[in-house]
C-alpha cells in the first residue's frame, strides 16, 4: 500500500463542487434509540449539531428516515439558515415501519417522495447530495442493477431539486453502472481500521478524484482489544477510537470519515482526532492488521 507522510495529506476535498473539511460528522445517532422516534433530550442534540459547526464541520451526513424526519428536522430546527460552507448530505431508497424496521423503497413514487421529505425537513429548496443507498442487502453492498432508482435520481436533477448525486451501501460493479448514468460525486460505504473490505474501491475512487465517505469509522474498533492499538494511543496521549480515525486521514487523501454521536464529549474527541499526526511506522503497523498482537 502507498503511504504519505501527514504533512502531505489535506485537510478539505472536493464534494460536489464544494470543499469541505475531510472530517465530517454523522447525524444518524441523534434520533432515538434504534434510529428511531426523537432523542431523549432535543436540546442536547441540538448542542451537539452546534458545536459541530462551530469547531469546523462542514459537512453534516444524514437521511430524512432517520427517526423517520426526526433528524433532518435537528439540523434545521439547530442550524437554518444554514452557513453558506455548510454541505448537507442525505439518502434515499429506504423507509421505516411503525415499528422502526427497515424497508426498501425503491419505487419512482417512493424515491421523488423522499427527496421532497428530505427537501421540507431540512428547509432547502435543492439538495446539495443525495446518496442513493443500494437496498439489496441493508448489512453489506450486494450485486444488482442500480440503473432504474439512478436514473430517477438524475430525473429529478434535471428538475434542479439535486445538485449532485452520490451512492451508498454499492459494490464495486455498481460504482461503475452509476458512473455511465450520472456524474457520482461520492461514494458512502463501511470503512474502518477493522473492516477494510473495500481497499481496492477506495485507491479507485482516489484515482479519479471522487471521495469514499467512510460511515461507521469507529466500527470494531470499541470491540477490539488491541496492545497493538492501545500501545499507538498511550504514545500519542490518545484514544484508540481517536487512533482509528487519524488511520483513516492517514489512510488516502479521498477518504472522509463520518463518526457520529449525540455527545458533546465524543464530538470533541473525534474533531480532536483530526489534527492527530500518527507517526508513519504506526500508520504501517496498523496497516498491516497487526492489532491482536
Amino acid at each position: 500500500m502507498a503511504t504519505m507522510s501527514n504533512i502531505d495529506l489535506p485537510r478539505t476535498f472536493l464534494l460536489g463542487h464544494r470543499k469541505v473539511n475531510r472530517l465530517g460528522y454523522g447525524a444518524m445517532q441523534l434520533a432515538g434509540p434504534g434510529v428511531f422516534g426523537p432523542p431523549r433530550d432535543k436540546e442536547a442534540a441540538i448542542g451537539v449539531l452546534r458545536e459541530a459547526v462551530a469547531r469546523g464541520i462542514n459537512h453534516i451526513d444524514t437521511s430524512d428516515f432517520y427517526g423517520p424526519h426526526i433528524t433532518n428536522q435537528l439540523i434545521r430546527d439547530a442550524l437554518h439558515p444554514y452557513p453558506k460552507d455548510l454541505v448537507i448530505v442525505t439518502k434515499v431508497r429506504a423507509k421505516r415501519g411503525s415499528t422502526g424496521t427497515v424497508h426498501p423503497a425503491m419505487s419512482r413514487y417512493d424515491l421523488t417522495r423522499a427527496v421532497h421529505d428530505n427537501l421540507r425537513n431540512l428547509g432547502l429548496d435543492v439538495l446539495e447530495v443525495v446518496n442513493l443507498r443500494s437496498m439489496f442487502r441493508d448489512d453489506a453492498p450486494s450485486e444488482g442493477s442500480i440503473e432504474d432508482p439512478l436514473t430517477v435520481l438524475a430525473e429529478l436533477q434535471a428538475q434542479g431539486l439535486i445538485r449532485h448525486i452520490g451512492l451508498s451501501n454499492v459494490t464495486p460493479a455498481q460504482v461503475a453502472e452509476g458512473r455511465r448514468i450520472c456524474r457520482i460525486v461520492c461514494v458512502q460505504n463501511l470503512y474502518n481500521l477493522t473492516d477494510r473490505s473495500d481497499d481496492a474501491l477506495v485507491e479507485t475512487l482516489a484515482r479519479e478524484g471522487i471521495p469514499y465517505v467512510a460511515y461507521f469509522p469507529l466500527g470494531g474498533i470499541r470491540l477490539v482489544r488491541s496492545p497493538k492499538l492501545s500501545e499507538v494511543a498511550r504514545r500519542l496521549n490518545a484514544s484508540p477510537m481517536q487512533i482509528a480515525i487519524a488511520w483513516l486521514l492517514h489512510r488516502s487523501p479521498n477518504l472522509l470519515p463520518i463518526p457520529g454521536t449525540s455527545s458533546l464529549t465524543h464530538l470533541r474527541e473525534n474533531i480532536a482526532a483530526g489534527t492527530l499526526e500518527l507517526p508513519e511506522s504506526a500508520f504501517e503497523m496498523l496497516s498491516r492488521n497487526e492489532l491482536a498482537g
